[in-house]
């Protein structure tokens, strides 16, 4: 059948990868037809891949409620990690003016705001610093930075 609208309460609690990945699959499926799926869920990287618009339930108020794309871009918050091409005992006092850690004795790992800090930057002073780059990765906040952000201060919180 084609229904207009579709609840779901915490459809894939308890299934294996398999299973929830077929059933995301269906309800991208549905969706792209037409049909308004309301899920809620605890899985927030569930919420994230399946959800055009989430809202943020903490104590049965709603807390954050925006797309996606929006409630990701309140945390302005990400990590660089960057892989030197020699062995370190401790960040570099080039670094001493950036959020970073060693991670190993070959992963720098960057935590900054992009809106105030371009990646461009760590990567200039990591090769001033006299380090040659082998390799990056990034990390973007997630729903989950997003949650923590606007249910800090209070107990529990539960995601629709």
């Amino acid at each position: 059948h084609n229904p207009p609208v579709l609840v779901l309460d915490e459809p894939t609690a308890g299934v294996d990868i398999e299973l929830r990945q077929q059933l995301w699959s269906n309800l991208r499926e549905l969706n792209a037809r037409g049909t308004t799926i309301l899920l809620t869920t605890h899985y927030l990287e569930e919420a994230e891949r399946l959800c055009d618009q989430v809202a943020i339930i903490d104590h049965g108020r709603v807390v954050a409620c925006d797309t996606t794309e929006a409630l990701l871009r309140r945390v302005d918050i990400k990590e660089l990690a960057v892989t030197v091409d020699r062995d370190l005992d401790a960040v570099p006092a080039a670094l001493d003016r950036f959020d970073v850690r060693l991670d190993g004795t070959r992963r720098l790992v960057f935590r900054y705001r992009p809106s105030r800090i371009r990646a461009n930057e760590l990567l200039g002073a990591v090769a001033e610093a006299g380090l040659g780059i082998l390799d990056l990765r990034t990390v973007e906040s997630d729903l989950e930075d997003v949650f923590l952000e606007v249910t800090r201060g209070t107990e529990g919180g539960a995601a629709a």
